[in-house]
């Protein structure tokens, strides 16, 4: 791994408080601006794009979220068992589990309001911060890269840079979130991924 596995609970640690604090800035207004900058910047713009591009985004939104989410995390799992064993994927399995129960509570904790700047091009339920899909992208998608053999580590560490960035900018363009939803998520999900990498590493090591 490029970081000692020793370290990754104090990081993981590190990263949910830095969610906590994140969500207080945001209920007191801090990132306000910030955010309705890049939404104009993205989802604004989205909204006057070619249907083949809204439709792309969109795509790119329902493959990171519902059913869809679960049925790729299930075909993950048994690809992870088959490169390291079942703890592996009860870790990648779990991490998945655990991080989109969190982002649910904080999303009841925090209760922030989706943006309203454009019509939602997503069907939303839910409060705003952090943002499920950032949050299970980043859990997901990091995590099978830390369990990933070393000769497709490269391809599995561009494939998680790959669904963050697109997950991200999928649900701001679309209307739905704001940035500060999305880098709250994504710290969520960096969290859990590193938990489920030091819970694999630990019980890998004859004690």
């Amino acid at each position: 791994m490029i970081i000692q596995a020793k370290r990754l609970p104090v990081i993981a640690a590190a990263l949910l408080l830095a969610v906590i604090l994140l969500g207080l800035a945001i209920g007191a207004g801090w990132t306000e601006t910030a955010d309705r900058q890049i939404s104009h910047l993205l989802s604004l713009r989205v909204d006057e794009s070619d249907p083949a591009f809204i439709a792309f985004m969109q795509a790119a939104s329902w493959i990171g979220g519902g059913v869809p989410r679960w049925i790729i995390v299930i075909l993950l799992c048994g690809l992870v068992w088959h490169w390291c064993g079942p703890r592996c994927a009860i870790a990648l399995g779990g991490a998945s589990l655990l991080s989109n129960l969190a982002s649910s509570l904080l999303k009841l904790g925090f209760g922030r309001a989706r943006p309203d700047l454009i019509d939602h091009l997503d069907h939303q339920t839910s409060f705003s911060y952090p943002s499920g899909h950032a949050t299970s992208a980043a859990a997901v998608y990091l995590l099978l890269a830390w369990l990933a053999p070393p000769r497709w580590r490269p391809f599995a560490w561009a494939l998680a840079a790959a669904m963050i960035v697109l997950n991200g900018f999928s649900r701001i363009m679309l209307g739905v979130h704001w940035a500060s939803d999305i880098a709250g998520g994504t710290m969520l999900g960096a969290a859990f991924a590193m938990l489920g990498a030091w819970w694999t590493d630990r019980h890998r090591i004859p004690a």
